[in-house]
C-alpha cells in the first residue's frame, strides 16, 4: 500500500495512492488529524485496507504533495553509510552509525522545488533510502528492531557543503529550508519486506549521477534502528534517512553542484520516483 500526505483545496490531508488515482482518508476517518496520527494507530495497512477498494477522490495533479509524514518528531539521519560512498570521500569507515538530525522544515514533498540558499554554491544531491516508523521503541534489540517500521519512502538528503565542513558537526550543511526532500509516498512493509535488497539511483536531468544497492549499506536498517533506540525513543512517524551510495557530486572531479534549473530525482526499487526542481532563493 502506499501512503502519502498532501495539500488539496487549501487543506492538508492523506491518503492511498491507487492507480486511479488518491483516495482520500481524512474524508473516511475524520478523527485522525494526518498521516502520523494514522501510524500510531497501528500497523497502517490493517487501519487503511477497508478503504482500498473504494473510488479515488483526486488525481494527482489535482494535489501537492507535502513530505510523507509533514511533522515528524525527528528526523534522523545517517552519514556516510555506503562503503563505495566513504571510499570516494577518503573517509574511514566508523565502528558506529554517524548520526545527525534534520529539522522537518528543511524537506519538501514530491515535485516541490528545493532552494538553493544564496549563502553557498556547494549544494550536493544525496538520494537515500528513508525508513518510516510505525510503533514507539526504546532499546531494540537488532532481532525485533524491524518490527518497528511501517514502510519506505525516499529521501534527497541534499547538502550545502560548505556549511557541512565548518565544523566536526554537520547540521548548519543539512538544515537549511526546504533544502531536501522526502517522498513521494510511504510504501508499507507487506509490499517491501526486505530492505537491504533496492536498488537506489540518482538522477540530474535525466543523467544517472548515482546507482547503488541498500545492500552494500555499513549499518543496514536493523542495525541503524537498534543503534537510535539506545539513546532515544523513535516513535510513530519519525523519520530515518540511511546514507547514499557512491557519485556525489563533492566527490567528482570537478564537483558537481545543483544549479537553479536542474531536476534531480530518486528512484528506489518497490517504491517510485522522487523527483524536484532546483530554485535559487529568492
Amino acid at each position: 500500500m502506499k501512503l502519502a500526505s498532501y495539500r488539496t483545496a487549501g487543506a492538508s490531508s492523506f491518503g492511498i495512492v491507487t492507480e486511479d488515482g488518491i483516495i482520500d482518508l481524512r474524508k473516511r476517518l475524520p478523527a485522525v488529524p494526518d498521516l502520523k496520527a494514522l501510524l500510531a494507530l497501528g500497523p497502517p495497512v490493517a487501519t487503511a485496507a477497508r478503504f482500498a477498494r473504494h473510488a479515488p477522490d483526486l488525481s494527482p495533479d489535482q494535489v501537492e504533495f507535502l513530505p510523507v509524514v509533514p511533522n515528524p518528531d525527528k528526523i534522523a539521519c545517517i552519514g556516510v553509510n555506503y562503503r563505495d560512498h566513504a571510499e570516494e570521500l577518503g573517509s574511514k569507515l566508523a565502528d558506529h552509525p554517524t548520526v545527525f538530525i534534520r529539522w522537518p522544515d528543511s524537506v519538501v514533498g514530491q515535485g516541490r522545488p528545493i532552494i538553493r540558499p544564496k549563502a553557498s554554491e556547494r549544494v550536493d544531491y544525496e538520494g537515500e533510502l528513508a525508513v518510516i516508523i510505525g510503533k514507539p521503541g526504546r532499546a531494540v534489540p537488532r532481532e525485533r528492531a524491524m518490527d518497528l517500521v511501517a514502510g519506505y519512502a525516499c529521501f534527497n538528503d541534499v547538502s550545502i557543503r560548505d556549511f557541512q565542513r565548518h565544523t566536526s558537526q554537520f547540521s548548519a550543511g543539512k538544515n537549511f529550508s526546504a533544502a531536501g526532500a522526502l517522498g513521494p509516498w510511504l510504501v508499507t512493509t507487506d509490499e517491501l519486506p526486505d530492505p537491504q535488497s533496492l536498488s537506489i539511483r540518482t538522477t540530474i536531468n535525466g543523467t544517472v549521477v548515482q546507482d547503488g544497492t541498500t545492500a552494500d549499506m555499513i549499518f543496514d536498517v536493523a542495525a541503524i534502528i537498534a543503534y537510535l533506540t539506545t539513546f532515544t525513543e523513535l516513535r510513530p512517524g519519525d523519520v530515518i534517512a540511511t546514507g547514499t551510495p557512491k557519485g556525489v557530486g563533492e566527490g567528482r572531479k570537478p564537483p558537481l553542484w545543483l544549479k537553479a534549473g536542474d531536476d534531480v530525482a530518486i528512484t528506489i526499487g518497490g517504491i517510485g520516483t522522487l523527483s524536484n526542481p532546483v530554485v535559487d532563493e529568492a
